[in-house]
């Protein structure tokens, strides 16, 4: 027997992909149903490559009453409005957006990391999914972590424009268009040129000069990983349609060579180690896109500190940073607590 599965948010570069990914997996479904905004109300959409569609129902009239499950991607606006609805019709709530990160009551869950947090859920039946470069990041942290124990994490990320949605994904074409054309290349979505640029600026900046993008890698570490760790982010959006990059630094606890960390994240679940010191041997994120893990390449020792290392780590945010982290949420919790007859 399969699970009654709703997912909110549908038409989103996020839904679409929760799709893609329930079908790719053969999540066990008995019912879906695919939800919206009224504007999308009608509208049909593909359940992966099955073949199958299903018409999009507008999520303000939907009845959550006797469905499992649902998986949100819908902004935290819409989230505050639909999220208590559902799980006080005794849905579970597997939650995109930032809204119930940080509440003490909702567990932040990397099923590689820290499963057993999962546990927590019924406090207000809702499990929150981190943000899309924390994701990846405690992935690779955590095998290290266990390892030698992890005191200090630097990192800075590189983050595509996917991360921003369709307009940040719309934006980038149409100035590269345009610039390659003569024309002028006027910032919309975000604050400068994404084009041929870099900008140092993901979402609004706080007293202390970081950005909440910043501060939300910081927290979510904590929260997921280990709240004595350090953390330190720069968060940088550039010229890539999908993949985020991220270069960590990393000061452990305990001496761990290049070579044992190796040894390690090769044997890590959901990581693919690949670390040829040689020309091409790295991932980037055009070879990551549509692959479920997380890619390691580039693991140093660093010398300027005691027991430190370095690397380069590369994921689909869209999959693992989003889509795919909310699905296999959806596995842990069906195997820990919705187990079917």
């Amino acid at each position: 027997m399969g699970y009654r599965v709703v997912v909110a948010g549908a038409t989103g570069n996020v839904g679409r992909e929760m799709l893609n990914i329930l079908a790719e997996r053969e999540f066990p479904i008995d019912e879906l149903a695919v939800l919206a905004s009224s504007r999308s109300t009608g509208d049909m959409v593909d359940f992966g490559e099955t073949g199958k569609q299903y018409k999009i129902q507008n999520i303000e009239h939907f009845d959550p009453t006797g469905w499992d499950m649902a998986l949100f991607a819908i902004g935290s606006e819409a989230t505050k409005v639909h999220a208590p609805r559902f799980a006080a019709a005794g849905c579970t709530v597997i939650d995109n957006s930032s809204l119930y990160r940080m509440d003490p009551d909702v567990p932040l869950i990397v099923p590689e990391v820290n499963p057993e947090a999962i546990d927590g859920y019924k406090a207000k039946n809702i499990i929150a999914n981190p943000n899309c470069s924390t994701a990846q990041m405690v992935v690779a942290l955590k095998p290290l972590h266990d390892a030698a124990g992890v005191k200090r994490v630097v990192v800075a990320t590189y983050q595509s424009v996917s991360g921003a949605g369709k307009e940040g994904m719309d934006e980038l074409f149409e100035q590269s268009r345009n610039i390659f054309v003569g024309d002028q290349a006027e910032p919309k979505k975000f604050t400068k040129q994404i084009a041929f640029n870099v900008i140092p600026h993901i979402d609004s900046f706080l007293d202390d000069g970081y950005t909440k993008e910043e501060w939300k890698m910081v927290v979510e570490t904590k929260k997921i990983l280990d709240p004595k760790v350090k953390v330190t982010a720069t968060c940088v959006r550039v010229p890539v349609f999908v993949g985020h990059s991220e270069a960590v630094n990393v000061e452990l606890e305990r001496e761990l060579s290049a070579e044992d960390a190796q040894k390690i994240l090769r044997e890590a679940p959901g990581i693919m180690l690949v670390d040829k010191r040689e020309d091409g041997g790295y991932v980037t994120p055009v070879e990551c896109v549509g692959d479920y893990a997380t890619f390691v390449s580039r693991v140093r020792e660093d010398v300027t500190v005691e027991n430190g290392l370095a690397f380069w780590c590369v994921s689909d945010n869209l999959r693992k940073g989003a889509a795919l982290n909310a699905v296999q949420i959806a596995e842990l919790l069906g195997r820990r607590h919705l187990k079917k007859a």
